[in-house]
């Protein structure tokens, strides 16, 4: 491996960013829109409130679970060597195979609906080739910006992240301080909203709960991201679970408080029926911003996404990387530059978000992105499992509570979830399921190459 490759990462960040870094990928749109589709799938508010609650203790479960495997291996590129270190490295590879693919679609996404919410704010007045060429550019920055030290990057996230907490915060006080609301709201039922673009499948019963946990569960995705910068974490052992635990916790409140004020303010039946194009955020603030809502939830959506691509461009990349440095990948996927950032990852993945956002293909991918992440949490829930058996002496600066109760809930709900989507939608289950078959020739070509795969590959506490 050449001199490049052989640089080191450095463990720049420090809580506070960890922390933003969990936060600032987690919120980004989902809290803001979903409270609609999730009223048309269980009814009432009580249930709503009961599925973020639910949904936050199954990703605060997801954290521990993480918070754990983290800490005992605190490595760039994360669940890569969890997986590795349980299952082995084609399980490794065909997890940091599918991540990488994803990772594109997910930024590709996120800068659409970024130019989505700016063309809002401009009242529509950009023309349809800057609505297509905006997301392409704001890629680009957000890649060169992340090929800054992590360092700077650290501090980007977390004024991105104070931001996002803003709006939160904005929306949910302003609701229930300022606005005309009633607590009656609560008592009322949304099952006969407009609820546009809701299928009847998904809409109340067994089917409805699945389908709004779902949705919950999208608005909560992100927070197992700090894994993937674990070697870049300062003092892991202590700040990697105090990030992952409390950033979590955090969102848990924020979600609950927030959908709570729209609630007082919005009777259930008003947010059924907020149109595909608007956002329960942005009906709730109108009653108490007036005009001024337009604007500022626009800019506030704006940033917000901003925040979700960075964070993704910021973390994603350190997955090939991982994979480069284990000989899965070419090697210059391993090369750091000389702000020790892995700025050939960086921009390979920069270029294929260009790519899809261009081409339109990462709507397939997306549709089924949470599937498929959930198939890697299930497995790293019972990684924790298999690597206390097989490792009992190996040194855990965190030990979950509730051993061997929580990772075992995790599994179940895990199941239940991939389960339900199975019947649900099994077209998106399916291709799921293709898209982690598929890397198996690449698997095949690239093992030829790989070095040792014993245990210090995958527990190694470095930085490679």
């Amino acid at each position: 491996m050449s001199a490049l490759a052989n640089r080191q990462l450095v463990r720049a960040l420090t809580l506070v960013p960890a922390a933003a870094l969990i936060l600032a990928n987690v919120i980004g749109t989902g809290v803001f829109v979903k409270a609609r589709v999730m009223t048309c799938n269980v009814g009432s508010p009580e249930m709503v409130l009961t599925v973020w609650l639910v949904a936050g203790i199954l990703s605060l479960a997801g954290a521990l679970v993480y918070a754990e495997l983290s800490a005992m291996m605190p490595r760039p590129g994360g669940e890569f060597h969890f997986l590795g270190a349980a299952f082995g490295p084609r399980w490794a590879f065909l997890y940091g195979w599918t991540k990488t693919i994803s990772l594109g679609a997910s930024a590709a996404a996120v800068a659409i609906l970024c130019i989505v919410f700016l063309n809002d704010l401009t009242g529509g007045a950009l023309p349809k080739f800057a609505i297509f060429t905006l997301p392409l550019f704001i890629i680009a920055v957000a890649t060169l910006i992340n090929l800054a030290t992590v360092r700077s990057n650290g501090i980007a996230t977390t004024v991105l992240t104070g931001v996002k907490i803003g709006l939160v915060l904005l929306v949910g006080f302003g609701g229930l301080l300022i606005a005309n609301g009633d607590w009656a709201n609560f008592a009322l039922s949304g099952a006969t909203g407009t609820c546009e673009g809701v299928p009847d499948s998904a809409r109340l019963g067994i089917g409805g709960f699945g389908a709004a946990m779902l949705g919950a569960l999208w608005g909560y995705n992100g927070w197992a991201i700090i894994a993937a910068v674990g070697g870049e974490i300062a003092n892991p052992g202590r700040n990697i679970p105090r990030a992952l635990i409390g950033g979590t916790a955090t969102i848990v409140v924020l979600y609950l408080f927030i959908n709570t004020a729209y609630f007082y303010v919005l009777t259930p039946l008003e947010v059924a029926s907020v149109g595909e194009t608007s956002s329960v955020a942005f009906e709730a603030a109108s009653r108490f911003l007036g005009p001024a809502a337009t604007a500022l939830m626009s800019a506030g959506l704006v940033i917000s996404a901003y925040g979700t691509l960075h964070t993704t461009l910021l973390s994603g990349p350190r997955v090939p990387f991982t994979m480069a440095r284990a000989n899965l990948l070419p090697e210059r996927f391993a090369q750091l530059s000389n702000r020790s950032v892995p700025a050939v990852a960086v921009v390979a993945i920069g270029i294929w978000s260009v790519v899809l956002s261009a081409t339109g293909t990462f709507d397939l991918l997306t549709d089924i992105y949470v599937f498929v992440l959930w198939v890697f949490f299930g497995m790293n829930g019972a990684a924790v499992i298999i690597l206390r058996k097989r490792y009992p002496d190996y040194q855990r600066p965190y030990k979950l509570p509730g051993y061997p109760l929580v990772p075992g809930i995790f599994l179940l709900v895990t199941a239940y979830l991939l389960l339900n989507t199975l019947l649900v939608t099994p077209g998106r289950a399916l291709a799921g399921v293709g898209l982690i078959l598929a890397g198996l020739p690449i698997y095949r070509y690239f093992e030829q190459r790989m070095e040792s795969v014993g245990p210090n590959t995958w527990l190694g506490d470095d930085t490679r």
